[in-house]
């Protein structure tokens, strides 16, 4: 027997429906305006301590060297689409939505970094590839480097790209100037992607950003054991050059690397110059 409000409920039915469709056909054309591929790759949901990534693999299985890519906060997998492209016609590359970014479940509480750091580790051992190049950006950095000092034995290099957060200017509403600051100057091609994945990022931003504000990983620093590219746009205000130096000394093992001309989504504006100096720096 239909109900009273059937009619409602069908209109709000075919409503979502409509609305599904039309995000649908905005994130194609996000898509194939910023040439991210319109293929997903290996797709896998992987879950541990009670939290869940979303990893997509792309690349040659029989390659010797594994990429896996932890991006920054508001941001997912996606961002990753350049970056991936220039690596994996000779690796493996295995890009990851954390939890509550990009197509990740949100969990009931905001992890920490160094909980994010834990499923990092954990996926990587899952992944069965041995040690892997693990690079970061933005607050994936903080991801990264609490993966090398808590598990050392699934890291064989680490990158670090805009590292954050400046450790003397650690207020949110400093952060977020700076941000705004920072995508004045930055292409379109940035902002559409930067965007949709902010949008995707859902109504827990505030603490996420709390979680990256509260971790110091200037105490982490200093116990990295493995080698370390660290990367910075030459124009970035959310890393300016002064942390950035702090944060090259800071690490044993480091290398530094400025991109020219780029501000702080410099892989998402285009990946290539940080591809060729990682290559470089793998190769020494």
């Amino acid at each position: 027997m239909p109900t009273d409000d059937s009619p409602l409920q069908a209109a709000a039915d075919t409503a979502s429906d409509v609305v599904e469709q039309a995000t649908d056909a905005v994130d194609r054309a996000i898509d194939e305006i910023t040439g991210v591929p319109s293929d997903d790759g290996r797709i896998e949901e992987f879950s541990h301590d009670g939290a869940t990534l979303i990893a997509e693999e792309r690349g040659d299985r029989a390659a010797t060297r594994t990429f896996v890519l932890v991006h920054g906060i508001g941001m997912g997998r996606k961002v990753f689409a350049d970056l991936v492209q220039h690596l994996d016609g000779d690796a493996l590359v295995v890009a990851v939505d954390l939890p509550g970014y990009g197509d990740a479940p949100e969990p009931e509480r905001t992890p920490a970094m160094e909980r994010l750091a834990d499923l990092v580790a954990a996926y990587v051992r899952h992944l069965g590839r041995g040690p892997v190049i693990l690079l970061g950006h933005s607050m994936g950095t903080q991801v990264v480097t609490e993966v090398a000092v808590r598990h050392p034995d699934a890291v064989e290099r680490i990158v670090l790209v805009a590292p954050t957060v400046d450790r003397h200017h650690r207020h949110p509403l400093t952060q977020l100037w700076r941000l705004g600051r920072d995508l004045l100057g930055e292409s379109v091609k940035v902002l559409l992607l930067g965007g949709r994945e902010y949008l995707r990022a859902g109504p827990h931003l505030r603490r996420k950003m709390h979680a990256m504000l509260v971790h110091r990983p200037e105490d982490a620093y200093p116990r990295i054991a493995v080698p370390t590219l660290v990367v910075r746009g030459e124009l970035d205000v959310v890393v300016p050059q002064p942390w950035f130096d702090e944060v090259v000394a800071a690490i044993p093992d480091a290398t530094s690397f400025v991109v020219e001309g780029h501000h702080h989504e410099t892989l998402i504006r285009t990946a290539e110059p940080t591809v060729a100096e990682l290559r470089r720096w793998l190769d020494r």
